[in-house]
């Protein structure tokens, strides 16, 4: 199956703080003085990549170690963000979100997370100009630090409110539930910012109902769990609520074993939106290409459910109506 050139290339769940080039890397290393692990693409290339999958996401997370080592001031978090976006037009892409942690990203070289935002914020402006690709951002609460660490975050993304599309939760599911979120993205909403919310990739159904219910999620980051419960299949459906599928990383984690395991069919079975995306490419190896020629046609996706995930990323995206008409316009034409 390859990618139908008459739709939008869309990748709504990718993470730029996951997406730092090994050159970048090096780069930053020999520049700062560094102490890496290798200095060289092929030798660094275990340190950062997965090479084979790990034995669960909080394994998977210790992969993202170099790259936040090198964020050491805010020029290079401006460079990663910058060359984020143009990688992804490099990619093919006609759109793309990027979403980010700035404490995740602030905490190993103690950078004030507001200067990390300012930063991203510069870096994906200075990409849209130069590579001439639609970028929006979406901002990370990072759960794993608890909800006083989560307002100084929210606080550090609303400094820059106008350049951010939307507000995420991310982080270990099992030990911070969404529960002790609610507030936050209380005052994301009333920002007018749209919500987006990991769940049910280590945590079960409930872990859904919660950021739908109670944090207001319009899309799920990964959502595996959803098979567990009828009845929130059919909310997801009846309600458009989308699940943000990520086939590769899913079984590198090892939150589902292999391919042919993973729900994404189903879902597309049950009339739910889901569609296909890359979540830390530069930790997997991989491109958006990928997804849909290697990983979607093993999880068992027909070619029209392929064409048809694609066309629910535009559906799904954080757009307006006319934004999206647009974009769909520019391919139609060709």
């Amino acid at each position: 199956m390859t990618i139908d050139n008459h739709l939008p290339l869309i990748d709504l769940h990718r993470h730029l703080d996951g997406n730092v080039r090994l050159e970048t890397i090096l780069d930053l290393g020999r520049q700062h003085n560094l102490p890496l692990p290798a200095w060289d693409v092929d030798e660094l290339r275990p340190y950062v990549q997965v090479t084979e999958p790990q034995p669960g996401i909080l394994a998977f997370f210790t992969k993202f170690e170099w790259m936040r080592r090198v964020l050491v001031d805010y020029d290079a978090c401006q460079r990663v963000a910058y060359e984020n976006v143009g990688d992804a037009r490099r990619e093919g892409l006609d759109y793309v979100e990027l979403r980010f942690s700035p404490w995740f990203m602030a905490e190993t070289n103690d950078l004030q997370p507001a200067g990390v935002v300012e930063a991203v914020c510069d870096g994906i402006a200075q990409g849209q100009r130069d590579f001439g690709l639609r970028t929006n951002l979406i901002g990370i609460i990072s759960r794993t630090y608890g909800p006083q660490v989560a307002w100084k975050e929210l606080n550090a993304l609303l400094s820059q409110r106008d350049a951010i599309t939307a507000l995420d939760l991310a982080g270990d599911e099992i030990h911070f539930p969404g529960g002790l979120f609610g507030e936050h993205f209380r005052t994301a909403r009333q920002a007018g910012w749209q919500v987006t919310a990991h769940a049910g990739e280590a945590d079960g159904p409930s872990s859904m109902w919660q950021a739908i219910q109670e944090l207001g999620a319009r899309r799920i980051g990964h959502g595996l769990r959803a098979v567990d419960d009828p009845v929130l299949l059919d909310y997801l459906a009846e309600n458009g609520i989308g699940i943000e599928s990520n086939l590769t990383s899913n079984v590198q984690t090892s939150s589902t074993p292999d391919y042919a395991s993973h729900p994404m069919r189903h879902f597309m079975e049950h009339g739910i939106l889901t569609n296909l995306n890359t979540d830390d490419p530069g930790i997997s190896n991989i491109d958006l290409a990928y997804e849909y020629e290697v990983a979607a046609p093993a999880a068992g996706l027909s070619p029209e459910m392929i064409r048809q995930a694609q066309h629910n990323a535009l559906e799904m995206a954080f757009l307006s109506p006319e934004d999206k008409q647009a974009l769909l316009a520019s391919k139609e034409g060709r």
